[in-house]
């Protein structure tokens, strides 16, 4: 006879047999089961299950424990939610049944109309079973079986990585996979796919009579990775097979053959080992090419001849490791066959236009900072070593680069006391010069070694006083010591640019040079605050004077200009103490700057700021008028006494608006000698951007024309998922296109397109268009296909 108990609602202590329906959880999730041990839920000792349901029957005749009507059972952080949940102590089996969902601790939900399985969780079946597991990778099948505990069989199984449609969820994803059979094995952690199609928007595409992937979260499973596709007009239509090797939980190997039509076998591989404390990289690749010929005749893949270069490769490595908190160890390191294989063939990591070797140390303490570097810049370029343009033997070695800058927590007479070291030894194998007749005379780099080494001390303090001026006095002293191994070369060199007559300065070139500059300095800033209802407005007129004796060995045809060679005078760096952007070239005699500075906000989010100043060279020599081996002060509009005016206006709304405008004005005639406006509209589904850029011609600097060039670009969006895109830069002076480009993308939660075509000219010869098309597909969790750009 039955005994029968009724309750709202039971609280059971220790571990029951329902407890067990956790652990359904796992056997239809293949994303988390690994092995048998694996498949029970975390559940910490001593956890107490609260079950609740509207009956609860206890039938000892037939050995069953039943709970009945809105059953839910919280177990260790797992729920579960049914109609009926019964245990047959006979048979060990658990059965629950209507609407069944299962939550487990982890997020992963099952959801099913009916679950049957062994309380040894080895074996068990369920039909119209669904799986959300926590990745939003989804599985649904009209049944499932499970065998061993390791073998889970998803019978007229689809898979997709594809959140369901809210509105429309018998709506199908954008993408899946209906297969005949769908068998996770929890030992291999595969998931394979038998007699499967893959579905496109509904429609089937392609016919797969057996695949295998990873589970979705696996981050680590040796096998085939994507297949990538890429077409390039010198090297062909290219076909890429990479395969993965999970060798350990610290390292793995990557290898990948990729086979162009035109130039045959490319190989790669690549070696990536973990620590605790960080990570390095090893990447090799290699190609014989069949067809050399097929490269431009001017350039080092093919030389001259089209014989040359047959045998091409390349050896890299990258790493980083955290030594403690503070201190940081790295390396980036290229070795190839020629100046440019990494950016022909695309090599992952080593392709840039520029790749700047190197090996550091760093360390970083609050406000302390630590820096010491070796690096090797390598232009990627076509052009042969024997072309007299050629740049990549012009760049040096830097051995090494030291900075360092420290800050005392302790002020030191109510003010900020800092401290920074620089030190730089480069080591040219060719001389850097202008080509003659092209550009003015000017030598970025001279062939040889040169070092220099910068020490510099500087206290300031902000005192304000009572009707809100703001008073800074400053203090500062700089020691440089230089030394120069200059060849031949370059001593030809610096003769015959002395002998220039726009330059008029002779040549002084020295092995060894000590050198000084102290300032005595004050700023005066008096912000005053005009406010109303609607806004706020801050006028700030500022005053800056610097005293210091003139700079020795001013300028000087002969001392290297290495890290001081781009020059910019604007509203920017009006207020610099020392304008020059590096430690090569150091500002002298006493100067002033003047300027108003204005910031305003308004009530319905509108901002505002201007700024408008000059500079003066009250006494001793100019150091921006004396010319050094680049002219970096040549037309800066600091080269005489009273410099050029310089100014900037700016405008932001809320709504994504922004437009800007800057400039240089000459100081007699107010001609614009630089200019830059921005425009910038990005309110959805519109994003626009415009810049217009002017720069007046500098001769003696390396440009003996103007500069105007115009760069447009627009974002439209249809929808969250659907936009168009394109941009382009015209050069206003040569009348050029220089390049322009279309695309349009797809993007949602699950899948990835987007498509680009782009042409590019050179100002040298504007005939030859370079066309590129570029195209990616991706599909979440089963990988990417297409490359990021052809190029015809």
């Amino acid at each position: 006879m039955a005994n029968r108990r009724t309750a709202r609602r039971a609280r059971l202590f220790g571990a029951t047999a329902l407890a067990c329906l956790f652990a359904c959880v796992l056997p239809f999730a293949p994303a988390y089961a690994q092995t048998i041990a694996d498949l029970a839920p975390s559940v910490p000792e001593g956890s107490q299950m609260l079950l609740e349901a509207d009956t609860l029957v206890y039938d000892n005749d037939v050995q069953t424990v039943t709970a009945v009507g809105g059953v839910q059972i919280d177990y260790a952080g797992n729920r579960l939610v049914a109609q009926r949940v019964t245990y047959d102590r006979k048979t060990s089996r658990l059965i629950a049944s209507g609407n069944v969902e299962i939550v487990n601790s982890d997020g992963t939900k099952i959801f099913s109309q009916e679950i049957d399985i062994t309380d040894d969780f080895a074996d068990g079946f369920v039909n119209a079973l669904r799986v959300e597991t926590v990745d939003k990778t989804y599985f649904a099948a009209e049944s499932a079986k499970r065998e061993g505990g390791i073998l889970t069989t998803f019978n007229n199984g689809v898979y997709t990585a594809c959140e369901p449609c809210e509105q429309k969820p018998d709506k199908a994803p954008i993408w899946r996979i209906k297969a005949q059979k769908i068998i996770w094995n929890g030992e291999k952690k595969t998931v394979r796919f038998e007699n499967s199609n893959f579905e496109f928007f509904g429609f089937p595409i392609a016919f797969l009579p057996a695949f295998e992937i990873a589970d979705p979260t696996v981050k680590r499973k040796s096998g085939f990775l994507m297949p990538g596709i890429s077409y390039k007009s010198e090297l062909g239509v290219g076909v890429s097979i990479p395969y993965y090797f999970a060798l350990s939980p610290t390292y793995d190997l990557t290898v990948k053959g990729t086979g162009y039509t035109r130039q045959g076998f490319l190989g790669e591989a690549e070696w990536r080992q973990r620590f605790n404390n960080g990570q390095y990289s090893l990447k090799i690749a290699g190609i014989h090419q069949m067809n050399p010929d097929k490269f431009d005749a001017n350039t080092v893949d093919s030389g001259p001849t089209g014989d040359e270069n047959k045998l091409r490769g390349m050896v890299g490595t990258k790493g980083r490791f955290d030594l403690n908190p503070r201190w940081t160890f790295g390396w980036d390191i290229l070795a190839q066959s020629d100046k440019n294989f990494s950016r022909t063939y695309g090599i992952e990591g080593f392709a840039d236009s520029t790749h700047r070797s190197e090996v550091y140390l760093t360390g970083l303490n609050d406000r302390n900072y630590f820096d010491l570097r070796a690096m090797r810049f390598q232009v990627q370029e076509e052009a042969l070593d024997s072309d007299p343009d050629a740049r990549a033997d012009k760049q040096p070695w830097v051995l090494p680069s030291l900075d360092y800058a420290y800050i005392p927590d302790a002020p030191l007479a109510g003010g900020e006391l800092s401290f920074d070291l620089n030190a730089r030894v480069i080591r040219r194998t060719e001389l850097d010069s202008a080509i003659p007749g092209l550009n003015g005379p000017t030598i970025h780099g001279l062939e040889g070694t040169s070092s220099r080494i910068t020490a510099e001390a500087e206290w300031k303090r902000t005192i304000v006083t009572e009707g809100g001026l703001l008073v800074t006095p400053l203090m500062a002293f700089r020691a440089d010591g230089s030394y120069l191994d200059a060849s031949s070369a370059s001593l030809n060199a610096i003769n015959n640019m002395a002998i220039d007559p726009d330059i008029g300065v002779a040549a002084d070139v020295r092995s060894s040079l000590f050198r000084y500059m102290a300032t005595l300095g004050l700023e005066l800033r008096w912000p005053v605050l005009f406010s109303s209802t609607s806004s706020t407005h801050v006028l700030e007129p500022m005053a800056q004077v610097f005293a210091r004796p003139s700079e020795s060995a001013i300028g000087g045809l002969g001392i290297p200009n290495e890290d001081a060679q781009s020059f910019v005078f604007d509203a920017a760096s009006l207020f610099e103490r020392d304008k020059f952007s590096g430690y090569d070239r150091m500002e002298g005699g006493t100067r002033a700057n003047i300027g108003l500075r204005y910031s305003g906000s308004y009530s319905n989010g509108w901002t505002t700021n201007a700024l408008f100043g000059q500079s003066y060279q009250l006494a001793g020599d100019n150091s921006f008028a004396a010319p050094d081996l680049v002219n970096a002060g040549a037309y800066s509009g600091l080269e005489t006494d009273t410099s050029d005016y310089v100014a900037l206006a700016g405008i932001a709304s809320p709504n994504g608006f922004s437009a800007s405008v800057s400039g240089r004005f000459d100081e007699q005639s107010l001609d614009v000698r630089r200019a830059e406006m921005k425009v910038g509209l990005d309110a959805r589904p519109i994003a626009v951007s415009a810049r217009y850029a002017f720069i007046d011609a500098q001769p003696l600097y390396g440009f003996k024309d103007d500069r105007h060039e115009v760069t447009l670009g627009a974002t439209a969006r249809f929808n969250d998922e659907w936009r168009v895109f394109g941009s382009g830069t015209y050069d206003i002076k040569s009348d050029l296109l220089v390049k322009n480009g279309v695309g349009f993308a797809y993007d949602d939660e699950c899948f990835t397109y987007m498509m680009t075509y782009a042409e590019s000219r050179d100002h040298n010869d504007p005939d030859d268009v370079t066309r590129s098309v570029g195209f990616n597909i991706s599909f979440r969790t089963l990988g990417d296909l297409g490359t990021a750009k052809n190029s015809f």
